[in-house]
Order: C-alpha cells, then sequence, then structure tokens
C-alpha cells in the first residue's frame, strides 16, 4: 500500500526547495505521542510505508497509528543512457516534502515506553533526524 494520489491536476512538477519551519502540523492532534522532524527532507512513500511497518510490528497490532503526511508530489527520472533533451523524464517516485517541526507519526492506545521504542525504530528507517513527543511534553 504505497502512499500515492488518485488523480492530480498535473502529471509533473518542479523540484522546488524546503525553506523554513513548518506552518502547520507541529503539533499532536489525534494520538498521545509522535515522531516529530527535526530537518528538512523529501520523505518518499516507500519510506513512509516502511517505517508505518515498523511501528505496526512493535505495536503488535494493538493501539492505533495515525499517518500525517502524505506523498503528493511526482519526482520524474530519465532512463539510463539516455541523452539530454527529448522532454523530461517519466515518474519515478511520489514524495512530500518535510519542513522541520512536522508530525509524522502519531500513536494512541499504548504504553509510553512501547510508544518510544516503536518510535525509535521507525525513526530508523527515515533519512532525517527525528524526535519524540508526548502530550504533556510539547
Amino acid at each position: 500500500m504505497l502512499f500515492v494520489p488518485k488523480k492530480t491536476k498535473y502529471s509533473k512538477s518542479f523540484k522546488g526547495r524546503i525553506k523554513g519551519q513548518t506552518k502547520g502540523g507541529s503539533e499532536l492532534a489525534f494520538g498521545s505521542c509522535g515522531l516529530k522532524a527535526l530537518e528538512p527532507c523529501r520523505l518518499t512513500s516507500k519510506q513512509i510505508e516502511s517505517a508505518r511497518r515498523s511501528i505496526s510490528r512493535s505495536l503488535r497490532r494493538v493501539g492505533k497509528v495515525w499517518i500525517r503526511v502524505f506523498c503528493h508530489l511526482p519526482v520524474s527520472k530519465k532512463p539510463v543512457d539516455v541523452r539530454m533533451g527529448k522532454g523530461k523524464g517519466s515518474i519515478e517516485m511520489w514524495v512530500c516534502r518535510v519542513q522541520p517541526g512536522r508530525v509524522l507519526f502519531e500513536i494512541g492506545g499504548v504504553s509510553s515506553v512501547l510508544a518510544r521504542e516503536a518510535l525509535r525504530k521507525a525513526s530508523a528507517k527515515l533519512p532525517m533526524r527525528c524526535s519524540y513527543i508526548e502530550d504533556g511534553l510539547r
């Protein structure tokens, strides 16, 4: 189950830059603890899915997990051994831009110790530094 949009207005997009802190999504909204990004990064749908699987395996199917990011930007890539020109390449993967301070995952319904361990394992799957946040420790 990869996180890709069903339909987009435009098939390809510019690369763009990730500047500044996040404007929204920096507070816990659903769960009692979560994983917050500390660095700017482009997360792929495969990385999000890998972290989600790691969390669900650590929790052993108890509690609830919320994924607070979604991949909506296509990244194109030209095939190997193709000369310059002839248009933009085909879509290779889907990514989302993550700014520092953004909550990536939230967990509810489990103990704090179990949630911290699950989110620690999930942060090892992600290409940026993350921090553990709790409801009272924002």
